[in-house]
């Protein structure tokens, strides 16, 4: 949209005029934007802006504008424009002095939207001059004929869409891959085939403004601004503050490709403690004996907890209250049980021992029954075990050098000779097994190929270690360490947190939270820590349990809901506070929580 007739001509691709003074309108009787404009006192006749007398030029002093002060008004202009208040944009550039885009751009506009596609291309030879790079000339060019293109076709017009494609399109030399493509579309029938086939809106103002906005990215910013600029910056400034946010733990309304409904521009973002699962919802004590593991299913509706009781304990997960309910006990594992692991469809669950146990138990989780008692020899070890993600094979191992993989009748499959596993896990790709040994290592394992790599080195023995969702990322309790994050990719120690007491008791961590953003562990000093991802000092430490920690799983669906297992014989489930006051809060449960207000700039 050009503001005013003056520079034209001119190269500058956004200016601010010079015969107006900053603030008034350079249109014959029109009127101020902050109200009536003054009268002359000579005469008492009003003069109107554009022949104020010398003595009045004088005495009001045009204010210059700078380049941010430009890039603001033209933010505005264009977020006014997108809202149809095409008036106040008229008046805004006139009084600023500036001009929303270059006056090729608003023709070229124009025209893109008219479906005027010569005259289109016509404005991109103008264009051209103020382009930094010549090939993106080229890749404009495409787009345009692309459009014309299909809309010919949609129209019925296939002799002047193969003119189209013969005569202007393959001549450019580009993108010969995708010219193959649209000639395909020349064997289409009707036109919502050949909608569905392109995946494109037809012929209209919606696909020519998705053709526009891509047409605006090979444009610079002072030429034509970027589609939504402003609404894109505000986004942007929205989300860096949930990111520093220390106590964000809810889905990202909107995030970059929503809208910004959900959200106050007017205040910081800023979410409460109380929002965070630092106090005590629930206590569960009908284990008689040390709970050494507790893990919530893959869809979240169950938690699994084992112990030296020799019972697991399946609890249902009541997902409007957050209330816990027993509803099943699994009995019989002699030794105790030390790990758990549900099946991706959550519907088996796989139950190990301490070291001195040759056994493992595969539940059907919905029945009670034992589908499988595995045990290779009375001399084995198998102390942990990790799910393919087929659901069709799982590994499991020991510190005695077993490594086997195995079907879900307990038939082996494989077996890897001499590896003395401590922990196991099984990434997305179906075919690695990260396994950590005796040697202070994680090593990944293919059975298909039998082939071995190194993947992280510690300096002292890795106890347990987690993978992320997104198989990027593995959290570590290392003996007398504490919790150490690896980058899996690069093969990277990312960050050492803080304050949690590691000796070499088997603790397990975990990720969780919203998008895996923060961090939990047990501790042998009887608490929970927990971390933002990219912290290194505890958020929060929750206190309650009387004994060492030994594990924690948070809610995979509910972000909100925390679960920790300790040698005191109780599983304690954590959540935001209950309507209570602070001081109340505190207390809830014989349970307190201490908040470090942390940065998260280390």
């Amino acid at each position: 949209m050009q503001a005013n007739g003056a520079a034209q001509n001119r190269e500058s691709d956004v200016s601010c005029r010079n015969g107006a003074p900053n603030g008034e309108s350079s249109s014959s009787g029109a009127a101020h934007s902050n109200g009536p404009l003054p009268a002359v006192n000579n005469g008492g006749s009003a003069v109107n802006n554009g022949a104020a007398s010398e003595g009045a030029a004088g005495a009001r002093k045009k204010k210059h504008l700078s380049q941010s002060e430009e890039d603001v008004i033209r933010l505005i202009g264009q977020h006014l424009h997108d809202l149809g208040l095409n008036q106040t944009v008229d008046l805004l550039m006139k009084e600023s002095g500036c001009r929303l885009e270059h006056a090729s751009a608003t023709k070229f506009r124009n025209h893109v939207l008219d479906g005027e596609w010569d005259k289109a291309d016509s404005d991109l030879n103008e264009l051209k001059a103020l382009m930094h790079s010549p090939s993106a000339v080229v890749r404009m060019k495409f787009l345009l004929l692309q459009q014309k293109y299909l809309e010919f076709l949609e129209d019925g017009k296939v002799l002047e869409a193969l003119q189209v494609l013969r005569a202007e399109l393959t001549p450019l030399k580009f993108n010969t891959e995708r010219i193959h493509i649209l000639s395909g579309y020349l064997m289409c029938s009707h036109a919502e085939d050949l909608r569905a086939k392109a995946e494109w809106e037809g012929k209209g103002l919606a696909s020519r403004t998705k053709l526009l906005d891509r047409l605006q990215t090979y444009l610079p910013p002072s030429v034509m601004l970027p589609p939504r600029r402003l609404h894109t910056l505000l986004k942007q400034a929205v989300e860096l503050q949930r990111e520093h946010c220390l106590y964000h733990n809810t889905k990202l309304d909107g995030g970059l490709d929503g809208g910004l409904d959900s959200v106050s521009l007017l205040l910081d973002h800023s979410c409460s403690r109380k929002q965070f699962p630092c106090y005590t919802q629930q206590i569960l004590t009908e284990h008689c004996n040390e709970v050494w593991f507790c893990k919530f299913s893959n869809n979240g509706t169950k938690l699994a907890t084992g112990s030296k009781d020799t019972t697991v304990i399946v609890w249902q997960v009541n997902m409007e209250t957050q209330q816990l309910k027993q509803i099943r006990t699994l009995e019989g594992h002699a030794y105790g049980v030390s790990y758990l692991t549900w099946s991706p469809d959550d519907t088996y669950l796989i139950a190990c021992g301490p070291d001195d146990c040759s056994e493992l138990w595969l539940w059907n989780v919905q029945t009670g029954e034992l589908r499988t008692k595995m045990s290779q020899s009375h001399e084995d070890s198998l102390t942990c075990v990790a799910w393919n993600p087929d659901g069709k094979r799982f590994v499991t191992g020991g510190q005695r050098g077993q490594f086997y993989q195995c079907d879900l009748d307990g038939n082996l499959l494989d077996s890897w000779e001499g590896v003395r596993v401590q922990c196991l896990g099984c990434l997305s790709d179906g075919r690695t097994v990260l396994a950590s040994d005796t040697h202070q290592r994680i090593r990944g394992y293919n059975f298909e190929d039998l082939t071995d790599r190194n993947i992280v080195q510690e300096d002292h023995p890795i106890m347990s270690f987690t993978i992320s969702k997104t198989g990027s990322l593995a959290l570590l309790n290392v003996a007398t360490q504490g919790v150490h994050l690896w980058d899996l990719q690069d093969r990277v120690l990312v960050r050492k947190y803080q304050g949690v007491t590691q000796g070499f008791y088997t603790i397990h961590s975990c990720f969780g939270g919203h998008n895996e953003d923060f961090i939990a562990s047990g501790s042998e000093d009887h608490k929970v820590y927990i971390w933002h991802r990219r912290s290194e000092l505890p958020i929060a430490e929750l206190t309650g349990h009387t004994r060492t920690v030994n594990c924690v799983s948070w809610n995979p669906i509910l972000p909100g809901l925390l679960a920790s297992a300790s040698d005191d014989g109780t599983v304690r489930i954590w959540g935001p506070a209950p309507f209570l006051d602070v001081e109340e809060v505190e207390g809830f449960g014989n349970a307190s929580v201490n908040i470090n207000c942390c940065s998260m700039d280390s």
